[in-house]
This record gives C-alpha cells, sequence and structure tokens, in this order.
C-alpha cells in the first residue's frame, strides 16, 4: 500500500531544548512531513494539542513546568493519539514507566534520525491502517494515498500544498474551514502574509475537483470566514 498519505499527518513536538525541536522538525520536513508544531512546557502542548488536534505527538519526559508521562495522562484525557517519548533518560523504570502508560514506543538521546523517522512512520501506519484514502466528491474522486484526482478518466496529480489544503478540508469535510487554518496547513506554523497566495491554491484545486470550476458543488466559499469541502462518500 502507497502510505504517503500519512507524511500529511500533524505531529506535535515536546521538548525543553529548543535545539532538539529545530533538529526534528528539519529532518521531519526533509522526509516529507508538512504539518509539525513544537511545544516547550507542559501547558504549551496541553494548549496546542487542544486547538490543533495532533494525529501524532513525540513527548520529552523531563519538562519545566511537569513530566511527559502526567503530560501523556493529561492528553488521554481528550486524544487517543499515538505518543512517543523522547528522553536523555535511559533508566528501565522510566521505559516502563511509559509503555505501561499506554505509550507506542521510546526512544533514548542521543538518536539516529533514521531511526526516529523510522518509528515514527512505523507508529503512523500502525495507527492510521484503518483509513481509506479515496473520497468521492461530487465530480470526482481524490486518492490521497497517491496524491492524486481521478476525473473523468484523467488521473490529474496534486501539488504538495493542493494536497495539504485538501487534507485540512476533508479532515472537517462538511464544515468550515477557516483562511488561517487552511494557511496553517499549507505553510506552517507562520501563515500571516499567504492569504492570496491561498486563494491561487484554492482556485487549481476547483479546476481539478470542480466539473465547473466557476460553479463549485464540492469546495465551498464561505464568505468572510473560509471554505468547506462537501463529500459525497467514502470508499
Amino acid at each position: 500500500m502507497d502510505y504517503r498519505y500519512l507524511k500529511q499527518k500533524k505531529i506535535l513536538l515536546v521538548d525543553d531544548e529548543q535545539e532538539i525541536l529545530a533538529m526534528i522538525t528539519d529532518f521531519l520536513r526533509e522526509d516529507g512531513y508538512t504539518q509539525i508544531r513544537t511545544a516547550g512546557t507542559v501547558m504549551q502542548a496541553l494548549s496546542v494539542a487542544k486547538e490543533w488536534n495532533p494525529d501524532l505527538a513525540v513527548l520529552d519526559v523531563m519538562l519545566p513546568d511537569g513530566n511527559g508521562f502526567s503530560l501523556f495522562e493529561q492528553l488521554r484525557e481528550f486524544t487517543e493519539m499515538p505518543v512517543l517519548f523522547l528522553t536523555a533518560r535511559g533508566e528501565d523504570e522510566d521505559k516502563i514507566r511509559g509503555l505501561g502508560l499506554g505509550a507506542d514506543d521510546y526512544m533514548v538521546k542521543p538518536f539516529f534520525d533514521k531511526e526516529l523517522l523510522l518509528r515514527i512512520g512505523i507508529t503512523l501506519r500502525r495507527y492510521y491502517k484503518g483509513e481509506n484514502p479515496l473520497v468521492q466528491l461530487a465530480g470526482c474522486r481524490i486518492d490521497f494515498s497517491r496524491a492524486e484526482v481521478v476525473k473523468g478518466g484523467e488521473y490529474l496529480p496534486l501539488t504538495a500544498k493542493e494536497f495539504a489544503i485538501l487534507q485540512a478540508l476533508y479532515r472537517n469535510a462538511g464544515r468550515i474551514v477557516t483562511i488561517d487554518q487552511l494557511c496553517e496547513a499549507a505553510w506552517g506554523n507562520n501563515p500571516f502574509g499567504y492569504e492570496n497566495s491561498l486563494m491561487a491554491h484554492i482556485r487549481r484545486i476547483r479546476e481539478k475537483i470542480e466539473e465547473n470550476p466557476s460553479k463549485p458543488m464540492s469546495l465551498i466559499t464561505v464568505k468572510g470566514l473560509g471554505y468547506k469541502l462537501i463529500v459525497e462518500d467514502k470508499r
């Protein structure tokens, strides 16, 4: 199976060392992951998780205002996303405690970037293997596993930005997704100033998914707020 669509999953990195956060962010982006946010404390992590709803979290155990274990327990009050512990502490009792709480994996610093990428990929595939990446719209089908639109016998590839925007819309199918949320999905943590670029991408997406782009049936503008995707069916 093609798992490229998993690279669009939202990953939350929690560590009090900015150098570690920057390093992990860099090699995740180099590997194709596009939606990454970071936090340096328990409170920041909880705020981001509640507002952003990530798909996977990598948690450091030692944090300035608590620890990764207590953070994990607080996260479990409102999300079942997979969690990987990443820490400088390698004691067996910490590993047993983390996995005993229900974490999906545990790595000790220092680590090889390729090993962390492998573990993140394995965890995402295991957790989200039941997802069906085929989405039926009024005039086409989106295959997220291949990053393409199938319309009238044609196979139209999606760019990385188009893919990210459609993923954000699909996660909230039938609901309004704000302009800021879509800009963040496509351009990361500093989405300001991309409104015109977003409009251009929306226009190109409509050219691919709509039978008549000037009269869209699937990607609807909600004036002054944002956009929403109308999904016909999942197959």
